[in-house]
Protein backbone atom coordinates (compact mmCIF):
# COMPACT_ATOMS: atom_id res chain seq x y z
CA UNK A 1 0.00 0.00 0.00
CA UNK A 2 1.95 3.39 -0.89
CA UNK A 3 1.21 6.53 1.12
CA UNK A 4 -1.40 7.89 -1.42
CA UNK A 5 -3.97 4.77 -0.24
CA UNK A 6 -2.60 4.80 3.28
CA UNK A 7 -3.84 8.50 3.48
CA UNK A 8 -7.17 7.87 1.85
CA UNK A 9 -7.87 4.49 4.35
CA UNK A 10 -7.07 7.12 6.97
CA UNK A 11 -8.99 10.01 6.49
CA UNK A 12 -12.34 7.71 5.31
CA UNK A 13 -11.61 6.01 8.65
CA UNK A 14 -11.81 9.16 10.92
CA UNK A 15 -14.66 10.40 8.11
CA UNK A 16 -16.45 7.73 8.82
CA UNK A 17 -16.24 7.56 12.77
CA UNK A 18 -17.50 10.97 13.39
CA UNK A 19 -20.86 12.49 12.89
CA UNK A 20 -20.17 16.23 14.09
CA UNK A 21 -17.05 17.38 11.61
CA UNK A 22 -16.41 20.14 14.25
CA UNK A 23 -15.82 16.81 16.66
CA UNK A 24 -13.77 15.27 14.11
CA UNK A 25 -11.73 18.72 12.15
CA UNK A 26 -8.48 17.47 14.50
CA UNK A 27 -8.61 13.87 13.77
CA UNK A 28 -8.69 14.41 9.92
CA UNK A 29 -6.41 17.17 9.94
CA UNK A 30 -3.81 14.58 11.97
CA UNK A 31 -4.17 12.12 9.15
CA UNK A 32 -3.26 14.57 6.34
CA UNK A 33 -0.38 16.21 8.82
CA UNK A 34 1.09 12.72 8.50
CA UNK A 35 1.92 13.21 4.95
CA UNK A 36 1.51 17.09 4.33
CA UNK A 37 2.47 18.96 7.09
CA UNK A 38 -0.09 21.49 8.49
CA UNK A 39 -0.39 24.90 10.42
CA UNK A 40 -4.19 24.99 9.97
CA UNK A 41 -7.40 23.47 8.35
CA UNK A 42 -10.31 25.30 7.46
CA UNK A 43 -14.05 23.89 6.09
CA UNK A 44 -16.54 26.27 4.82
CA UNK A 45 -20.03 24.78 3.82
CA UNK A 46 -22.26 25.64 1.04
CA UNK A 47 -26.25 25.88 1.99
CA UNK A 48 -28.25 27.92 -0.45
CA UNK A 49 -26.92 31.44 -0.36
CA UNK A 50 -25.07 31.13 2.57
CA UNK A 51 -21.39 30.12 3.18
CA UNK A 52 -20.66 29.47 6.56
CA UNK A 53 -17.30 27.99 8.58
CA UNK A 54 -17.93 24.89 9.80
CA UNK A 55 -15.26 23.75 11.69
CA UNK A 56 -11.74 25.19 11.84
CA UNK A 57 -7.91 23.41 13.30
CA UNK A 58 -6.27 26.24 15.49
CA UNK A 59 -7.70 29.51 13.72
CA UNK A 60 -9.98 31.45 16.36
CA UNK A 61 -11.92 33.29 13.61
CA UNK A 62 -15.66 33.52 13.18
CA UNK A 63 -17.22 33.76 9.51
CA UNK A 64 -18.08 37.09 8.56
CA UNK A 65 -21.63 36.49 6.62
CA UNK A 66 -20.66 36.83 2.62
CA UNK A 67 -22.55 38.61 0.94
CA UNK A 68 -24.93 36.88 -2.13
CA UNK A 69 -22.17 37.78 -4.70
CA UNK A 70 -19.63 36.38 -2.44
CA UNK A 71 -21.47 32.99 -1.83
CA UNK A 72 -21.83 32.84 -5.78
CA UNK A 73 -18.06 33.22 -6.62
CA UNK A 74 -17.19 30.42 -3.93
CA UNK A 75 -19.76 28.01 -5.19
CA UNK A 76 -18.22 28.65 -9.14
CA UNK A 77 -14.94 27.83 -7.36
CA UNK A 78 -16.43 24.62 -5.36
CA UNK A 79 -18.50 23.49 -8.84
CA UNK A 80 -15.16 23.73 -10.93
CA UNK A 81 -13.37 21.49 -8.27
CA UNK A 82 -9.67 20.56 -8.00
CA UNK A 83 -7.46 22.76 -5.97
CA UNK A 84 -5.79 26.30 -6.18
CA UNK A 85 -3.34 28.14 -4.20
CA UNK A 86 -4.66 31.93 -3.00
CA UNK A 87 -3.30 34.48 -1.05
CA UNK A 88 -5.53 36.73 0.68
CA UNK A 89 -3.27 39.38 0.77
CA UNK A 90 -3.38 40.10 -3.22
CA UNK A 91 -7.04 38.16 -3.70
CA UNK A 92 -7.30 39.93 -7.11
CA UNK A 93 -9.86 38.73 -9.38
CA UNK A 94 -9.83 35.13 -7.77
CA UNK A 95 -13.32 33.37 -6.93
CA UNK A 96 -12.04 33.08 -3.74
CA UNK A 97 -11.63 36.69 -3.05
CA UNK A 98 -14.72 36.50 -0.26
CA UNK A 99 -12.90 34.37 1.94
CA UNK A 100 -10.16 36.54 2.39
CA UNK A 101 -10.81 38.85 5.72
CA UNK A 102 -11.63 34.55 6.96
CA UNK A 103 -8.58 33.26 6.21
CA UNK A 104 -5.70 35.84 6.28
CA UNK A 105 -2.60 36.04 6.44
CA UNK A 106 -0.27 34.04 3.83
CA UNK A 107 -0.33 31.92 1.08
CA UNK A 108 -3.52 29.15 1.39
CA UNK A 109 -4.23 26.08 -0.56
CA UNK A 110 -8.23 25.83 -1.30
CA UNK A 111 -9.60 22.54 -2.10
CA UNK A 112 -13.36 21.95 -3.96
CA UNK A 113 -15.92 19.90 -1.88
CA UNK A 114 -18.86 18.32 -4.18
CA UNK A 115 -20.56 15.61 -4.04
CA UNK A 116 -22.62 14.35 -7.51
CA UNK A 117 -21.58 17.47 -9.13
CA UNK A 118 -23.19 19.49 -6.37
CA UNK A 119 -21.22 22.01 -4.74
CA UNK A 120 -20.57 21.51 -0.57
CA UNK A 121 -18.29 24.10 0.03
CA UNK A 122 -14.53 24.67 0.59
CA UNK A 123 -11.50 23.30 2.65
CA UNK A 124 -8.43 25.85 2.93
CA UNK A 125 -5.14 24.20 4.34
CA UNK A 126 -2.34 26.42 5.61
CA UNK A 127 0.76 24.56 4.72
CA UNK A 128 3.66 23.93 7.34
CA UNK A 129 6.84 26.15 6.85
CA UNK A 130 8.30 25.66 3.88
CA UNK A 131 5.99 22.97 1.91
CA UNK A 132 5.60 23.98 -1.42
CA UNK A 133 2.29 22.96 -3.60
CA UNK A 134 4.37 20.52 -5.93
CA UNK A 135 2.73 17.64 -7.94
CA UNK A 136 3.43 15.15 -4.89
CA UNK A 137 1.44 17.44 -2.47
CA UNK A 138 -0.89 18.01 -4.90
CA UNK A 139 -2.18 14.91 -5.62
CA UNK A 140 -2.51 13.89 -1.79
CA UNK A 141 -4.63 16.79 -1.00
CA UNK A 142 -7.09 16.18 -4.57
CA UNK A 143 -7.25 12.54 -2.25
CA UNK A 144 -8.29 13.70 0.65
CA UNK A 145 -11.44 15.89 -0.91
CA UNK A 146 -14.15 13.18 -1.37
CA UNK A 147 -13.64 11.82 2.43
CA UNK A 148 -13.74 15.61 3.55
CA UNK A 149 -16.97 16.27 1.44
CA UNK A 150 -18.09 12.81 3.06
CA UNK A 151 -17.85 14.35 6.70
CA UNK A 152 -19.40 17.30 5.84
CA UNK A 153 -22.46 16.36 3.92
CA UNK A 154 -22.79 13.99 7.64
CA UNK A 155 -22.34 17.02 9.78
CA UNK A 156 -24.87 18.90 7.70
CA UNK A 157 -27.34 16.06 7.78
CA UNK A 158 -26.46 15.30 11.68
CA UNK A 159 -27.13 18.45 12.44
CA UNK A 160 -30.81 19.55 10.77
CA UNK A 161 -31.87 16.49 12.44
CA UNK A 162 -31.11 17.82 15.66
CA UNK A 163 -32.76 20.86 14.76
CA UNK A 164 -36.01 18.83 13.25
CA UNK A 165 -35.57 16.91 16.55
CA UNK A 166 -35.61 19.55 18.52
CA UNK A 167 -38.67 21.53 17.04
CA UNK A 168 -40.45 18.23 17.10
CA UNK A 169 -39.56 18.33 20.96
CA UNK A 170 -40.97 21.77 21.48
CA UNK A 171 -44.23 20.69 19.41
CA UNK A 172 -44.58 17.76 21.38
CA UNK A 173 -44.15 19.48 24.45
CA UNK A 174 -46.96 22.52 23.05
CA UNK A 175 -49.72 20.00 22.29
CA UNK A 176 -49.22 17.71 25.42
CA UNK A 177 -49.91 21.39 27.65
CA UNK A 178 -53.28 21.80 25.06
CA UNK A 179 -54.33 18.60 25.81
CA UNK A 180 -53.16 18.62 29.56
CA UNK A 181 -50.82 15.79 29.47
CA UNK A 182 -47.81 15.17 30.85
CA UNK A 183 -46.66 12.40 28.66
CA UNK A 184 -47.70 10.80 25.27
CA UNK A 185 -48.48 7.65 27.29
CA UNK A 186 -52.12 7.32 28.10
CA UNK A 187 -52.41 6.57 31.89
CA UNK A 188 -54.19 3.21 32.72
CA UNK A 189 -56.90 4.45 35.17
CA UNK A 190 -58.50 1.55 37.10
CA UNK A 191 -55.31 -1.20 36.33
CA UNK A 192 -55.60 -2.33 40.09
CA UNK A 193 -59.36 -2.42 40.46
CA UNK A 194 -61.84 -2.86 37.59
CA UNK A 195 -59.15 -3.72 34.29
CA UNK A 196 -57.81 -5.90 37.30
CA UNK A 197 -58.03 -8.99 35.16
CA UNK A 198 -57.44 -7.65 32.01
CA UNK A 199 -53.65 -5.49 33.04
CA UNK A 200 -52.74 -9.52 34.11
CA UNK A 201 -53.51 -11.07 31.13
CA UNK A 202 -52.02 -8.17 29.40
CA UNK A 203 -48.67 -8.62 31.61
CA UNK A 204 -48.81 -12.60 30.21
CA UNK A 205 -49.07 -12.05 26.29
CA UNK A 206 -47.26 -8.44 25.97
CA UNK A 207 -43.66 -10.33 26.30
CA UNK A 208 -44.48 -12.59 23.33
CA UNK A 209 -45.38 -11.66 19.79
CA UNK A 210 -49.04 -13.56 19.43
CA UNK A 211 -51.25 -10.94 17.87
CA UNK A 212 -54.37 -9.84 20.74
CA UNK A 213 -57.41 -9.48 19.28
CA UNK A 214 -59.14 -6.48 21.80
CA UNK A 215 -62.71 -7.03 22.52
CA UNK A 216 -65.12 -4.15 23.45
CA UNK A 217 -67.79 -1.48 23.67
CA UNK A 218 -67.16 1.75 21.83
CA UNK A 219 -65.01 4.38 23.65
CA UNK A 220 -63.74 1.48 26.35
CA UNK A 221 -60.13 1.69 25.94
CA UNK A 222 -59.30 -0.59 23.17
CA UNK A 223 -56.60 1.79 22.05
CA UNK A 224 -55.27 2.26 25.32
CA UNK A 225 -54.62 -1.55 26.05
CA UNK A 226 -53.17 -1.87 22.87
CA UNK A 227 -50.64 0.56 23.39
CA UNK A 228 -50.08 -0.57 26.92
CA UNK A 229 -49.23 -3.93 25.52
CA UNK A 230 -46.71 -2.66 22.76
CA UNK A 231 -44.94 -0.54 26.11
CA UNK A 232 -44.21 -3.68 27.72
CA UNK A 233 -43.10 -5.65 24.56
CA UNK A 234 -40.09 -5.99 23.21
CA UNK A 235 -40.75 -3.88 20.50
CA UNK A 236 -41.49 -0.87 22.52
CA UNK A 237 -38.63 0.96 21.20
CA UNK A 238 -40.18 0.60 17.67
CA UNK A 239 -43.02 2.08 16.20
CA UNK A 240 -46.76 1.73 17.40
CA UNK A 241 -48.99 2.55 14.41
CA UNK A 242 -52.91 2.76 14.71
CA UNK A 243 -54.92 1.93 11.78
CA UNK A 244 -58.56 2.23 11.94
CA UNK A 245 -60.14 0.19 8.75
CA UNK A 246 -63.67 1.58 9.29
CA UNK A 247 -62.25 4.97 8.16
CA UNK A 248 -60.42 4.12 4.94
CA UNK A 249 -62.42 4.30 1.55
CA UNK A 250 -62.67 0.39 0.55
CA UNK A 251 -61.15 1.43 -3.17
CA UNK A 252 -57.93 2.61 -1.06
CA UNK A 253 -57.78 -0.59 1.85
CA UNK A 254 -54.75 -2.17 -0.45
CA UNK A 255 -53.06 0.74 -1.16
CA UNK A 256 -53.04 1.90 2.24
CA UNK A 257 -52.21 -0.96 4.42
CA UNK A 258 -49.78 -2.50 1.87
CA UNK A 259 -48.38 0.66 -0.42
CA UNK A 260 -48.47 0.75 -3.82
CA UNK A 261 -45.70 0.97 -6.86
CA UNK A 262 -44.85 4.15 -8.67
CA UNK A 263 -48.11 4.27 -11.62
CA UNK A 264 -50.31 1.29 -10.13
CA UNK A 265 -52.94 3.37 -10.75
CA UNK A 266 -54.59 6.62 -11.65
CA UNK A 267 -52.91 9.17 -9.28
CA UNK A 268 -50.06 6.97 -7.87
CA UNK A 269 -47.49 9.36 -8.68
CA UNK A 270 -44.54 8.11 -6.29
CA UNK A 271 -44.00 5.03 -4.58
CA UNK A 272 -45.35 4.26 -1.24
CA UNK A 273 -44.68 2.29 2.27
CA UNK A 274 -48.03 0.79 3.54
CA UNK A 275 -49.03 0.81 6.58
CA UNK A 276 -47.07 -2.48 7.54
CA UNK A 277 -43.60 -1.93 6.39
CA UNK A 278 -44.00 1.59 8.13
CA UNK A 279 -44.74 -0.47 11.77
CA UNK A 280 -42.06 -2.52 10.77
CA UNK A 281 -39.92 -3.40 14.04
CA UNK A 282 -42.77 -2.29 15.93
CA UNK A 283 -46.53 -3.08 16.49
CA UNK A 284 -49.79 -2.17 14.11
CA UNK A 285 -53.16 -1.94 15.71
CA UNK A 286 -56.24 -2.71 13.22
CA UNK A 287 -58.98 -0.82 15.22
CA UNK A 288 -62.18 -1.84 13.85
CA UNK A 289 -60.98 -4.91 12.31
CA UNK A 290 -64.18 -5.99 11.09
CA UNK A 291 -64.56 -3.09 8.87
CA UNK A 292 -62.09 -4.86 6.37
CA UNK A 293 -64.04 -5.79 3.01
CA UNK A 294 -63.18 -9.44 2.23
CA UNK A 295 -60.63 -8.83 -0.49
CA UNK A 296 -57.92 -7.00 2.20
CA UNK A 297 -59.14 -9.46 4.84
CA UNK A 298 -57.07 -12.35 2.04
CA UNK A 299 -54.12 -10.05 1.65
CA UNK A 300 -54.22 -9.56 5.78
CA UNK A 301 -53.96 -13.23 6.25
CA UNK A 302 -51.45 -13.53 4.45
CA UNK A 303 -49.32 -10.84 6.12
CA UNK A 304 -50.30 -12.81 9.27
CA UNK A 305 -49.47 -16.74 8.20
CA UNK A 306 -45.58 -15.61 6.19
CA UNK A 307 -44.76 -12.10 7.20
CA UNK A 308 -44.50 -11.05 3.82
CA UNK A 309 -47.05 -8.47 1.03
CA UNK A 310 -46.56 -6.68 -2.01
CA UNK A 311 -47.35 -3.76 -2.71
CA UNK A 312 -49.94 -2.52 -5.12
CA UNK A 313 -48.69 -2.92 -8.44
CA UNK A 314 -45.55 -4.50 -7.72
CA UNK A 315 -43.93 -8.00 -8.25
CA UNK A 316 -41.32 -7.49 -5.42
CA UNK A 317 -41.78 -9.89 -2.11
CA UNK A 318 -41.32 -7.95 0.80
CA UNK A 319 -40.85 -9.38 4.46
CA UNK A 320 -41.82 -7.35 7.65
CA UNK A 321 -42.12 -8.14 11.31
CA UNK A 322 -44.47 -5.88 13.36
CA UNK A 323 -46.69 -7.39 15.96
CA UNK A 324 -50.60 -7.16 14.93
CA UNK A 325 -52.84 -6.04 17.67
CA UNK A 326 -56.66 -6.35 16.73
CA UNK A 327 -60.22 -4.39 17.79
CA UNK A 328 -63.69 -4.60 17.41
CA UNK A 329 -66.81 -3.75 18.61
CA UNK A 330 -68.74 -6.08 16.71
CA UNK A 331 -69.97 -9.92 17.15
CA UNK A 332 -66.73 -11.27 15.23
CA UNK A 333 -67.78 -15.10 15.66
CA UNK A 334 -71.28 -13.84 14.53
CA UNK A 335 -69.92 -12.13 11.08
CA UNK A 336 -68.17 -14.91 10.74
CA UNK A 337 -71.18 -17.64 10.80
CA UNK A 338 -72.94 -14.93 8.70
CA UNK A 339 -69.93 -14.81 6.31
CA UNK A 340 -68.91 -11.98 6.19
CA UNK A 341 -65.46 -12.12 7.89
CA UNK A 342 -63.21 -14.82 6.74
CA UNK A 343 -62.55 -17.59 9.30
CA UNK A 344 -59.33 -18.55 8.67
CA UNK A 345 -58.55 -14.39 9.66
CA UNK A 346 -60.92 -14.68 12.38
CA UNK A 347 -58.38 -17.77 14.35
CA UNK A 348 -55.56 -16.01 13.28
CA UNK A 349 -56.11 -12.66 14.85
CA UNK A 350 -58.03 -14.21 18.14
CA UNK A 351 -55.24 -16.41 19.21
CA UNK A 352 -55.33 -14.22 22.76
CA UNK A 353 -58.40 -12.80 23.03
CA UNK A 354 -59.12 -9.83 25.71
CA UNK A 355 -62.36 -8.38 26.88
CA UNK A 356 -62.92 -5.06 28.24
CA UNK A 357 -65.78 -4.63 30.24
CA UNK A 358 -67.58 -1.42 30.07
CA UNK A 359 -67.70 1.68 32.45
CA UNK A 360 -70.94 0.56 33.53
CA UNK A 361 -69.32 -2.55 34.92
CA UNK A 362 -66.70 -0.63 36.55
CA UNK A 363 -68.39 1.52 39.27
CA UNK A 364 -65.32 0.64 41.56
CA UNK A 365 -62.99 3.23 38.94
CA UNK A 366 -65.28 5.70 38.32
CA UNK A 367 -63.74 8.48 41.24
CA UNK A 368 -60.42 8.26 39.65
CA UNK A 369 -61.69 8.14 36.28
CA UNK A 370 -63.58 11.80 37.23
CA UNK A 371 -60.28 12.88 39.05
CA UNK A 372 -58.15 12.19 36.49
CA UNK A 373 -59.91 13.32 33.83
CA UNK A 374 -61.08 17.14 36.18
CA UNK A 375 -57.22 17.56 36.28
CA UNK A 376 -56.83 17.24 32.84
CA UNK A 377 -59.49 19.85 31.58
CA UNK A 378 -58.47 22.11 34.59
CA UNK A 379 -54.78 21.92 32.87
CA UNK A 380 -56.00 22.17 28.95
CA UNK A 381 -58.73 25.26 29.34
CA UNK A 382 -56.20 27.11 32.31
CA UNK A 383 -58.63 26.69 34.89
CA UNK A 384 -58.33 26.43 38.81
CA UNK A 385 -58.29 22.82 40.48
CA UNK A 386 -61.98 21.57 41.04
CA UNK A 387 -63.69 19.92 44.06
CA UNK A 388 -65.56 16.76 43.06
CA UNK A 389 -68.50 16.43 45.26
CA UNK A 390 -70.37 12.87 46.07
CA UNK A 391 -73.52 14.19 44.73
CA UNK A 392 -71.50 14.63 41.90
CA UNK A 393 -70.41 11.14 41.71
CA UNK A 394 -74.00 9.97 42.87
CA UNK A 395 -75.40 11.38 39.67
CA UNK A 396 -72.81 10.19 36.89
CA UNK A 397 -73.19 6.56 38.78
CA UNK A 398 -76.93 7.49 37.80
CA UNK A 399 -75.98 7.24 34.17
CA UNK A 400 -75.56 4.52 31.66
CA UNK A 401 -72.39 5.52 29.73
CA UNK A 402 -72.85 4.27 26.19
CA UNK A 403 -69.86 5.96 24.89
CA UNK A 404 -67.87 4.40 28.18
CA UNK A 405 -64.70 6.16 28.66
CA UNK A 406 -64.70 8.27 26.09
CA UNK A 407 -67.93 10.06 26.54
CA UNK A 408 -67.43 10.60 30.37
CA UNK A 409 -63.92 12.42 29.27
CA UNK A 410 -66.50 14.41 27.29
CA UNK A 411 -69.56 15.35 29.71
CA UNK A 412 -66.36 15.94 32.21
CA UNK A 413 -65.06 18.51 30.09
CA UNK A 414 -68.32 20.22 29.16
CA UNK A 415 -68.74 20.14 32.92
CA UNK A 416 -65.26 21.81 33.66
CA UNK A 417 -66.51 24.66 30.84
CA UNK A 418 -69.69 25.30 32.42
CA UNK A 419 -68.51 24.95 36.30
CA UNK A 420 -68.34 28.08 38.67
CA UNK A 421 -66.18 28.47 41.60
CA UNK A 422 -63.91 25.07 41.19
CA UNK A 423 -66.99 23.25 40.96
CA UNK A 424 -67.76 21.00 38.16
CA UNK A 425 -71.64 21.60 36.51
CA UNK A 426 -72.47 18.00 35.97
CA UNK A 427 -76.19 17.86 36.16
CA UNK A 428 -76.12 20.54 33.23
CA UNK A 429 -73.14 18.80 31.31
CA UNK A 430 -75.11 15.66 31.42
CA UNK A 431 -78.51 16.99 29.95
CA UNK A 432 -81.25 16.75 32.88
CA UNK A 433 -83.24 18.46 29.48
CA UNK A 434 -80.54 19.33 27.54
CA UNK A 435 -77.29 17.47 25.52
CA UNK A 436 -78.45 13.97 27.05
CA UNK A 437 -82.32 13.85 28.22
CA UNK A 438 -83.55 11.40 30.67
CA UNK A 439 -83.44 7.86 30.18
CA UNK A 440 -86.79 5.81 30.07
CA UNK A 441 -87.56 2.82 31.55
CA UNK A 442 -88.45 1.50 28.29
CA UNK A 443 -84.94 2.58 26.77
CA UNK A 444 -83.05 1.76 29.99
CA UNK A 445 -84.76 -2.11 29.21
CA UNK A 446 -83.31 -1.63 25.75
CA UNK A 447 -80.15 -0.72 27.00
CA UNK A 448 -79.09 -3.23 29.06
CA UNK A 449 -80.80 -6.10 26.47
CA UNK A 450 -78.52 -4.55 24.41
CA UNK A 451 -75.38 -5.13 26.78
CA UNK A 452 -76.22 -8.19 28.40
CA UNK A 453 -76.00 -9.30 23.97
CA UNK A 454 -72.77 -7.66 23.28
CA UNK A 455 -71.37 -9.21 26.62
CA UNK A 456 -72.64 -12.55 25.68
CA UNK A 457 -70.94 -12.00 22.34
CA UNK A 458 -67.34 -10.80 23.78
CA UNK A 459 -67.54 -13.91 25.94
CA UNK A 460 -68.32 -16.60 23.14
CA UNK A 461 -65.28 -14.90 20.67
CA UNK A 462 -63.13 -15.32 23.85
CA UNK A 463 -64.04 -19.02 24.41
CA UNK A 464 -64.16 -19.57 20.83
CA UNK A 465 -60.41 -18.30 20.54
CA UNK A 466 -59.44 -20.47 23.20
CA UNK A 467 -60.90 -23.51 22.03
CA UNK A 468 -59.37 -22.79 18.67
CA UNK A 469 -55.80 -22.21 19.91
CA UNK A 470 -56.01 -24.82 21.97
CA UNK A 471 -57.31 -27.19 19.72
CA UNK A 472 -60.62 -28.42 21.45
CA UNK A 473 -58.48 -28.75 25.28
CA UNK A 474 -60.61 -28.02 27.89
CA UNK A 475 -58.54 -28.74 31.02
CA UNK A 476 -54.77 -29.10 31.10
CA UNK A 477 -51.68 -26.30 31.10
CA UNK A 478 -52.03 -26.20 27.17
CA UNK A 479 -56.05 -26.07 27.43
CA UNK A 480 -58.28 -23.11 27.29
CA UNK A 481 -59.28 -23.24 30.88
CA UNK A 482 -56.23 -22.15 31.65
CA UNK A 483 -55.90 -19.54 28.93
CA UNK A 484 -58.69 -17.80 29.62
CA UNK A 485 -58.28 -18.25 33.98
CA UNK A 486 -60.76 -20.25 34.40
CA UNK A 487 -61.87 -23.07 35.86
CA UNK A 488 -62.55 -26.16 33.46
CA UNK A 489 -65.98 -26.68 35.26
CA UNK A 490 -66.63 -23.49 35.28
CA UNK A 491 -65.40 -23.09 31.73
CA UNK A 492 -67.72 -26.27 30.40
CA UNK A 493 -70.79 -24.63 32.36
CA UNK A 494 -70.36 -21.85 29.99
CA UNK A 495 -69.98 -23.86 27.03
CA UNK A 496 -72.86 -25.54 27.18
CA UNK A 497 -74.90 -22.10 27.92
CA UNK A 498 -73.63 -20.98 24.51
CA UNK A 499 -74.02 -24.16 22.91
CA UNK A 500 -70.12 -24.72 22.29
CA UNK A 501 -68.65 -27.85 21.23
CA UNK A 502 -65.34 -28.62 22.13
CA UNK A 503 -65.04 -31.14 19.44
CA UNK A 504 -65.64 -28.43 16.54
CA UNK A 505 -62.68 -27.13 17.01
CA UNK A 506 -60.37 -30.04 16.90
Amino acid sequence: MNRFEELQLGLWREACQHIDLARSISDLAAAIHQYVPLDDMLVFGLDGERCTLTASLRSAVSAAEIDRDGVRLITRFARRGGLSLFNPERPGRSLLRPLAPIVAPGPVVCGALQRQGTPEGVVVWRLGTGVALDDRTSRLLAGTLEPITVALDTSRRFHELEALKRAAEAESQSALRRLGRESLREPIVGEHCGLKMVMERVSVVAGSDLPVLILGETGSGKEVIARAIHDRSRRHDGPFLRVNCGAIPPELIDSQLFGHERGAFTGATEQRQGWFERADGGTLFLDEVGELPRAAQVRLLRVLQDGTLERVGGQQTITIDCRIIAATHRDLSMMVRERTFREDLWYRIAVFPLVLPPLRERQEDLPSLVEHFTHRASIRFGLPPFTVTDDDLARLRQYRWPGNIRELAAVIDRAALLGMNGHLAISAALGSGGVYPPVSKERETQIESSSARTLEAAVRAAIEAALSASRGRVEGAAGAAAALGLNPSTLRSKMRKLGLDADRFR
